[in-house]
């Protein structure tokens, strides 16, 4: 893994939930600010551990998931690099419902939970940038839920290839994309067994929406997939 030496301030700034702070809100984070590297297939905190803060990707991704008595799991969430996780939890005070698991050599700034929570007692436009954060995730959960509850299996895979578009959303046409983790963990991501993915990626290819190889997938009539997805 490279080695990186961290513009803590920076790094912090540059996230939305810390964008209006003044520097001397940033540099009362920063003593509670933790460097973590994680090594691929790492585990950073196990399901039922107790959060003492929340933590930011500087580089890699990160695996979010429940595990299962049979030795599966679903995955919630992919993290990755200048997004945070384990906020909510840290609010709560709870065991941890999900594991974290890097999928890639992975650098992460852990923030400890003191100052954060001094920040909201003393800045109402904090609190309410921390709160927006979690309304957004609790909406993107109440997304998922529809997703796997009103659409088709293939569906849910069209509709996963189009957010990888490079040009935020603004693709058309035929343009390539790379996969950002393996199949088994975007297809536990999207509900779906690996065999249904495949099958799914095989269908798609036959029908000359999308070629496959490997990771790399050529979209090759946004358009036509698109009116698939509907």
């Amino acid at each position: 893994m490279p080695e990186t030496r961290l513009d803590i301030p920076q790094i912090l700034f540059r996230l939305p939930l810390f964008q209006e702070l003044v520097p001397e809100q940033i540099a009362a984070l920063e003593p509670a600010c933790r460097e973590r590297r994680l090594a691929k297939s790492e585990m950073l905190f196990q399901k039922g551990d107790l959060p003492k803060g929340f933590y930011v990707v500087v580089f890699g991704q990160i695996k979010l998931a429940f595990p299962s008595s049979q030795g599966n799991e679903k995955v919630m969430q992919i993290v990755g690099p200048r997004q945070s996780f384990g906020e909510a939890i840290m609010f709560l005070n709870r065991p941890c419902p999900v594991f974290a698991e890097g999928l890639v050599d992975s650098l992460l700034l852990h923030i400890g939970s003191g100052p954060v929570f001094a920040l909201l007692e003393s800045d109402p436009l904090f609190a309410r940038r921390m709160l927006a954060g979690l309304s957004m995730r609790l909406h993107s959960l109440v997304q998922d839920v529809e997703t796997y509850s009103l659409r088709s299996s293939a569906q849910r895979v069209v509709g996963y290839l189009l957010q990888q578009c490079p040009q935020e959303g603004a693709c058309e046409g035929s343009f390539d994309i790379s996969l950002p983790t393996s199949k088994q963990v975007i297809a536990s991501r999207l509900n779906l067994t690996p065999e249904t993915l495949s099958r799914i990626f095989h269908d798609l290819a036959v029908n000359g929406l999308i070629g496959v190889s490997g990771k790399q997938i050529t979209i090759k009539d946004a358009r036509r997939l698109r009116e698939f997805d509907l």
